[in-house]
């Protein structure tokens, strides 16, 4: 039983820690929150297990760190974020707005452009 509670704690940590870093913003309760999982599996691995397994705190340790690891690199190398994140270009400009062009010629402009566009519609 306390081998599962340690896998399970184990496996939240790393969840939220991918979480953290690719979805939600900022350093926040998700990311501390796995911390104190990966923490709260290494101490229950050296406190319940180490009596029948004397090696299992550090086994646990170096899994918990080189499962995030992985997983982290997993995620990144999977383009999932791509699918998931707000990756908006726009690539139109404004021809009225360009520099060096006179206040009071804009609205002649907008004029022109607006009939031009009204005669594309119409062909």
């Amino acid at each position: 039983m306390d081998i599962l509670l340690v896998v399970v704690c184990i496996i939240i940590g790393v969840a939220l820690l991918v979480v953290e870093l690719f979805l939600l913003p900022g350093f926040g309760i998700a990311g501390f929150t796995g911390f104190a999982s990966l923490a709260a599996a290494v101490a229950l691995a050296y406190i319940k297990l180490s009596a029948t397994y004397p090696m299992a705190g550090h086994i646990t340790l170096c899994a918990s760190v080189l499962l995030t690891v992985i997983a982290i690199y997993a995620f990144y190398k999977s383009r999932a974020i791509e699918k998931m994140a707000l990756d908006t270009t726009i690539d139109s400009s404004v021809g009225l707005a360009e520099p060096g062009k006179k206040i009071e010629n804009l609205e002649k402009e907008a004029q022109k452009l607006e009939m031009k566009q009204q005669e594309n519609e119409n062909n």
